[in-house]
């Protein structure tokens, strides 16, 4: 499933606040408050008015006032929301239906059943061996088969042209040593973004083929995992990925600078403090001092600009810096 686009770009959504403080406003009262020229003012004004959430001021040329966003974007959030429940919905629904026993799946059938944590490590490396063109994983917290670091098979793979999109929950990225093996990987061509919070573990090969979980973590026992096929459940299992991946947030490799920006270091900060981690795990990760990263963090408003850290992020969003 492609990536669906931004419910509102940045760009619209900060002329968007603009608006709302002034009340109302003509493309020159919103350049002289922005580095907009103009003619870009102007565009932005009237996407805005494309969008719902602006309307010409009647009787006065050229002079937008704004409209509350609740109609012009609930809807599209709503049919995202749909969408994404949809899919996480769909793969509950047939893994507890293959938990009940509904259908005995024989070797050669749709689901392989992997137990034990041995099995479940060789089935993964397996997996990423395999592999010809990409791997999409969720990493959660608490591996129960392979903890960060031990997957030698990932590196393997991207070093042969494997594709690897990896989405970590935040808890995951604040556990010790983490952060460091993700850079490694990172530096090898691995594409990283982070959430609060992930569903599942999932590992897909070329889309064709995917490892998840079968029992609750808190159930006790050995680990247990289905190998999917080709399958309703693995369409709905890769659907689910792609819904997650188009949320999250990216972690900028710390070996890349962004031309006329900042450095590699300050980018790589910058991307955890969007993705959400407090400064304590940002600064413990990075074994400096809190203070030392908001130092960073207020460097960089200062190269942007802005005073806020969420002016910081828009600065960063709109100039490519991540």
């Amino acid at each position: 499933m492609p990536d669906e686009p931004e419910m509102l770009p940045a760009l619209e959504e900060h002329a968007y606040r603009l608006l709302v403080k002034l009340d109302r406003a003509r493309p020159d009262d919103l350049a002289a408050i922005t580095t907009l020229s103009h003619a870009e003012a102007a565009r932005v004004l009237q996407a805005l008015q494309a969008r719902g959430l602006a309307a010409v001021q009647p009787g006065e040329q050229a002079v937008f006032r704004p409209l509350p966003p609740d109609v012009a974007l609930g809807n599209h959030l709503l049919r995202r929301y749909e969408a994404l429940e949809r899919a996480r919905q769909l793969v509950a629904d047939l893994n507890d239906e293959y938990r009940a026993g509904v259908r005995r799946l024989e070797a050669d059938h749709l689901v392989e059943v992997v137990v034990g944590g041995a099995a479940l490590r060789e089935r993964l490396r397996q997996l990423q061996d395999g592999a010809r063109q990409e791997m999409l994983w969720f990493c959660r917290s608490n591996p129960v088969a392979l903890p960060s670091g031990e997957n030698t098979a990932e590196l393997d793979a991207l070093r042969r042209g494997v594709r690897y999109q990896v989405i970590y929950d935040r808890e995951f990225l604040q556990s010790p040593g983490v952060l460091d093996n993700a850079q490694a990987a990172m530096r090898l061509g691995q594409q990283a973004r982070t959430l609060p919070s992930l569903p599942i573990r999932i590992a897909i090969a070329d889309r064709a083929i995917a490892i998840c979980p079968l029992v609750r973590e808190t159930g006790g026992g050995e680990p247990t995992a289905a190998v999917i096929g080709q399958s309703e459940l693995l369409t709905a299992v890769v659907a689910l990925f792609d819904a997650y991946w188009a949320m999250a947030t990216p972690i900028h490799p710390s070996g890349e600078a962004a031309a006329d920006g900042p450095d590699d270091s300050d980018l790589y900060v910058l991307s955890l403090m969007i993705g959400g981690l407090p400064d304590k795990a940002i600064a413990s990760q990075l074994g400096v001092s809190r203070r030392t990263v908001q130092r960073r963090l207020d460097r960089l408003m200062g190269l942007a600009g802005v005073d806020t850290r969420p002016g910081l992020a828009f600065h960063a969003a709109r100039h490519g810096w991540l």
